[in-house]
């Protein structure tokens, strides 16, 4: 009687450091607390008895309170070329169900390429959620050990002068979050090979390729624990809605008439003789005082958009009227809108803004 089919799992990652400190990390308790888990999750607990048949435990708990255990033996160490130990998970439809992790460390490069083959899953399915696992778990174990941490992982593709690549900028920053800012204009081979329409920014972590403004700021807040737990996600019904709410206006209005056809048709004129269409911007400018008039009610007595902290629809909206200040009708636009005003002030003062400030010109 033939065996059932069992499915494999392979890749590799490059991680700049020794073998001796990548072998560590997957044997030391106190390491493997700080990256064995995909993004958006930590370890509780840990034990790691390294030897063969020494036994290995860790326990995962998710943003929503999902606790996850898996834990194993080890079967092979050589340190630091070679690691070998048996996975099962305690609570997940896989529970009972053994596979094997084996790992190949080179040198190279002045780092280590690191091989992973994982195998015995019952199905494919199974394989390619533990690949997603993987992909995440070892960007983290990437951050932990290469001495740029999460700018060695985290790469933003975008102009510095794009409001929605600055409102994710504002949003890494809030977050404190290393990346690596790669600048790339639309349409750019970088850029294209992430984002299939084109456009900026987009994302890379590690191997996972993110595109779309509000999609990597929500990421970047389920993914990152920031500073004393902050979170740009509204904790209440009202609170959410209200931020996707001005997301929604600002891709569906606000860019369109502020910066597509006021700020851009001032710096980047295609009207006769090279100059700015009137036409163009007096349309726009018929537009924006409603839409000011909008956001002065959605301040009212306060400095956010969507409750009593920063969120996603500030940081939509910060560059934007960040630039709309600076346009020769600014001042007159903005004169009506007290409340907005004093918004703009609260956020101008914050590091996010003042450390992610666009090129001059």
């Amino acid at each position: 009687m033939n065996a059932p089919e069992t499915f494999v799992l392979n890749m590799t990652r490059f991680i700049r450091a020794p073998r001796e400190r990548v072998f560590d990390a997957f044997v030391d308790a106190a390491q493997l607390q700080q990256w064995h888990c995909p993004r958006g999750m930590r370890v509780t607990a840990c034990s790691s008895d390294a030897r063969a048949g020494g036994a290995w435990q860790l326990e995962m708990l998710s943003r929503e309170g999902t606790r996850f255990t898996v834990g194993g033996h080890y079967v092979e160490l050589q340190r630091p070329a070679r690691l070998s130990y048996t996975w099962e998970w305690q609570n997940s439809p896989m529970a009972g169900q053994q596979t094997l992790v084996e790992l190949e460390l080179r040198e190279q490069d002045g780092g280590t390429l690191l091989t992973l083959r994982h195998s015995g899953f019952p199905a494919a399915g199974a394989r390619d959620a533990h690949g997603q696992g993987w992909q995440s778990t070892l960007t983290r174990l990437t951050e932990l050990l290469d001495p740029r941490g999460s700018a060695a992982t985290l790469t933003l593709l975008g102009h510095p002068a794009s409001t929605y690549t600055r409102s994710v900028r504002m949003g890494l920053a809030e977050k404190g979050v290393a990346y690596t800012l790669e600048p790339a204009r639309p349409h750019s081979p970088e850029v294209d090979a992430v984002h299939p329409f084109g456009r900026i920014p987009a994302l890379r972590d590690g191997e996972l390729a993110l595109w779309e403004t509000s999609a990597i700021l929500r990421y970047i807040d389920e993914a990152f624990e920031g500073p004393g737990g902050l979170r740009l996600t509204p904790d209440t019904i009202l609170g959410r809605t209200r931020c996707e709410q001005w997301v929604s206006a600002v891709n569906g209005y606000l860019y369109d008439s502020m910066v597509r056809r006021y700020v851009l048709q001032v710096f980047f004129p295609r009207g006769e003789g090279g100059q700015p269409d009137r036409a163009v911007i007096d349309g726009a400018l018929k537009e924006i005082p409603l839409q000011l008039a909008a956001l002065e009610r959605g301040y009212g007595t306060g400095e956010f958009l969507a409750g009593g902290a920063l969120s996603f629809a500030d940081l939509f909206v910060a560059p934007i009227l960040a630039y709309l200040e600076h346009m020769p009708e600014g001042r007159a636009l903005l004169e009506p809108v007290p409340a907005v005003r004093r918004a703009m002030a609260a956020v101008q003062r914050r590091d996010s803004f003042t450390t992610t400030q666009p090129p001059r010109g």
